[in-house]
């Protein structure tokens, strides 16, 4: 998995694989969602990002299985 901003345009890039995208569905003005061919979820990126996310305040947390 790896996200990416452009801080220029103010996108926010999450690939969550590096399957072929098949089809890209927008949800709305600000937000794509690329999937594979099974319809399962690729990458989505976010415009004007800063006004939909907290970008500034990003973590990662990956917790132990109980």
């Amino acid at each position: 998995m790896q996200i990416k901003y452009f801080q220029d345009t103010d996108t926010l890039l999450i690939n969550f694989n590096n399957k072929p995208i098949a089809e890209t569905k927008d949800i709305n003005e600000n937000v794509l969602v690329e999937l594979d061919e099974e319809g399962n979820v690729v990458s989505m990126t976010l415009e004007h990002a800063k006004n939909i996310a907290d970008i500034n305040d990003f973590s990662y947390q990956q917790l132990a299985v109980a």
